[in-house]
């Protein structure tokens, strides 16, 4: 990461609030206060952030949700649910959202045995192939998804 030492943690009661400061910063899609405590409450291992001396520069949000799979209607799942990924504009390019990914996906898989992760992505936004270089694939159009009516997709990812 380019010199950088970047930390990832579980996110702290006491990060919310620098969190949801980058959520606001990043994201068009923002949440309550109670949203981001009810995540880390329930999903501590899987909520967390990256640090860069202390700083908060990135977190991901994640839940754990039982479903159909995203590959296959028939199929019953236990899978991971990217709810909200987040680098400051300053800290991107640098591996920081990638690790934060590859960090969820290890402790979905070794926590709660879940055999997918899926996420929404706006269309117009770039990570789309972030997630893609990571094995996600995009596996449907979500139409009008987001409150300002833009489409996104559903990405997912076998575990």
């Amino acid at each position: 990461m380019a010199g950088l030492q970047v930390t990832i943690t579980p996110i702290q009661y006491e990060d919310i609030p620098a969190v949801i400061q980058i959520n606001r910063a990043c994201l068009p899609e923002n949440y309550p206060f109670s949203y981001f405590e009810y995540l880390v409450n329930n999903w501590p291992e899987i909520c967390l952030v990256a640090k860069i001396d202390g700083k908060i520069v990135g977190y991901i949000l994640t839940r754990v949700e039982g479903g159909f799979s995203a590959f296959s209607p028939i199929r019953w799942r236990k899978k991971g649910h990217i709810i909200s990924i987040a680098v400051l504009p300053e800290y991107r390019n640098k591996g920081i959202g990638s690790n934060l990914i590859k960090a969820v996906i290890d402790k979905l898989k070794s926590l709660y045995n879940a055999s997918e992760v899926i996420l929404e992505v706006r269309v117009s936004n770039p990570a789309q192939f972030l997630y893609e270089r990571l094995g996600f694939k995009k596996v449907k159009v979500l139409r009008h998804y987001y409150s300002d009516g833009e489409d996104a997709y559903l990405m997912a990812l076998q575990l």
